[in-house]
Formats: C-alpha cells, structure tokens, sequence
C-alpha cells in the first residue's frame, strides 16, 4: 500500500500542475490537500472496485462533466450537453440492457481538470465524459476507453500579433489550464529551448481564453480542438487565430472509468466498439462538429481528420 500511496503522490503532483489558491468553482472544485487525501485512502481502490454492483444495486450511474468544455461537455441551460456526453449516454443504454433493469437515472457531477482524477478514484464519479487525454501517467489512476477523439496541443493568439510557431512564444507570457498534460508540454518546451516564456496557470480553459482576448497572455496552449470551440463561441472569432504548428504528437481522448475495474472498462468499450461499428459515431460527430450547436448556433466545420477514422475502423486501447 505503501508503494501505491508514494506512486498515487507523485503523479498526482505531476498531474495538477500547480493549483492557484481560490475559492471552489461552480464546478465543485475543493481544496487539493483534502481531495488528494481522499484519492489516497485505502478504501479508495475498493469503492471503485465493482461499479456495475453498485449501479445495479442503486439504478443510477454518476457521470463527471465539464461547465465550459465546448463540444465535448458542457452546460446550456442547466443541461449538460456535447460529444462525449450523447456517447456516454448511449454507452448507459448499454449499461442497462446488460443489467436488465428497467431504467437507470443519470446523475451528472461537475469535474474540472484538477478534480477528474481525484473523484474517479475515490469512487465518486462512474464515468468521466468529457475531454481527457489519455497517457501512460494518467493510466496509473483510471481505466480509459478507447479512443473516441483524437487531438494535439497548439496555442490561440490574437491575429493582429503575429503568432504561428514555438519560437513565437519566446519572452512572452503564456497561459494554460491546471491539470492538464498542455501544461507540462508547454514547461518542457521552456525548458528544453531556452524560450524565458513567463508560464500562467489558470483554473479552466475558459478563463484562460479571457486572458488572451483581454491581453493579459499573449497565448493559451491547449488541445487544438478545444481551442476551436473557444474561438467560435467568442464574440469576435476573426480576432484570434490558432497555431499552425504543434506542440505535441496527436493524442486521443478518452472515457474515464475507476481504476482496476477491467469488467466495467470491457463493457464500456464493448459499447463503444457497437457505437463505431454500427455508424452511430457517424451521426453524432455531424451533429457537434458539422452542425450548428448551442447555445449560439455557432458550427465548428471540422470534418473527422484521418486519424479518428482510423481509431473508430479499428478500436483499441491506446498506448503511448
């Protein structure tokens, strides 16, 4: 136990990167002390050890959302909306018909990117449907489905400076969101090329992407396609402009699931092997990334890259 809390520690500090004090977020962010705490108690791994048992005992499944994750999950009206959650509720559906029950009530609970980990660990959240990365490190403390995203990191600027590659980065201040792999890319690339970049954490992508669009960062690096959906939903698009080089390889999203829990990870993937298969992926792609989506009819058009057919002709697990 003793090996798994000091692993559990590291990670999770590799992970968080650095949490800026405040107040909880409407997501239901708490203080990092108490929920790494919680994600190293022993009882943690048993919680999440069986989660069918327990969704077929209590009839409900507990999914983790994002406030402001556009496409992929996010809230419009009180409702929790995007790509990731129409799969997840398509893989409950799953769920149900492998239980036989007669219904299962889904219950959404706020994670932002410094809690994700913490709540699928200590068995307080089934499924985390939004737009997680998936990694070797981060394979230590959850399962992942396979693949239904696949994205890499670039960085947004506003248009009028000028800003297209790494080197531009150089000497300016530049921000990304707690918990994220973007912002460990981007302290490697500081320190691998000399860049003297002044690095900036902030809580969530949005307040990032406020801090670009009122010039207190020059950049925020983040998964390309999270970028996009930031840019369209703004006010004035045509004022920023997204990187044309990477910052990283191309790397895929996942379904978070409770770690060891290999029968809920196969039932899940089962799921979504039919979803890919029968071209339900299909539709719901068109509808959030070729369509106008809430809550301003704003339309992505960004036709499925090469490499995410791939991944839905030939599902597996990812690894890196």
């Amino acid at each position: 136990m003793l090996t798994r809390i000091s692993s559990l520690r590291i990670v999770l500090e590799r992970l968080r990167g650095r949490i800026i004090p405040g107040r909880p977020s409407r997501a239901g962010t708490v203080a990092f002390s108490s929920i790494l705490l919680a994600a190293l108690l022993p009882s943690a791994g048993a919680a999440a050890a069986d989660t069918l048992a327990k969704i077929a005992a209590t009839g409900t499944i507990v999914i983790g959302h994002r406030q402001n994750e556009l496409p992929f999950s996010y809230v419009v009206d009180d409702n929790v909306v995007g790509y990731s959650t129409d799969i997840c509720l398509r893989i409950v559906e799953g769920i149900q018909r492998e239980l036989r029950l007669d219904s299962i009530e889904i219950v959404y609970m706020p994670a932002t990117t410094a809690t994700r980990f913490i709540l699928i660990g200590n068995g307080s959240v089934d499924m985390e449907c939004a737009a997680t990365t998936n990694n070797a490190e981060r394979r230590q403390l959850a399962e992942f489905s396979y693949p239904h995203f696949v994205t890499a990191t670039r960085f947004v600027s506003k248009k009028k400076d000028g800003m297209d590659t790494i080197a531009d980065l150089a000497g300016r201040s530049v921000v990304s969101t707690t918990g994220t792999v973007n912002i460990e890319q981007l302290n490697e690339l500081n320190r691998t090329r000399n860049l003297n970049i002044s690095v900036i954490l902030s809580r969530g992508h949005k307040e990032a992407f406020e801090m670009v669009a009122a010039g207190s960062a020059s950049a925020f690096v983040m998964d390309d396609i999270l970028l996009a959906g930031l840019v369209a939903s703004s006010p004035t698009p045509s004022d920023f402009t997204i990187s044309s080089e990477t910052l990283s390889r191309p790397e895929p999203y996942g379904i978070l699931m409770p770690p060891g829990d290999l029968a809920f990870k196969d039932l899940v993937n089962r799921e979504m092997r039919r979803i890919f298969e029968s071209g339900e992926i299909n539709a719901i792609y068109e509808k959030w990334f070729m369509q106008p989506v809430p809550p301003t009819g704003q339309n992505l058009n960004l036709p499925m890259s090469a490499d995410l057919k791939a991944a839905f002709a030939n599902p597996q697990e990812y690894e890196d």
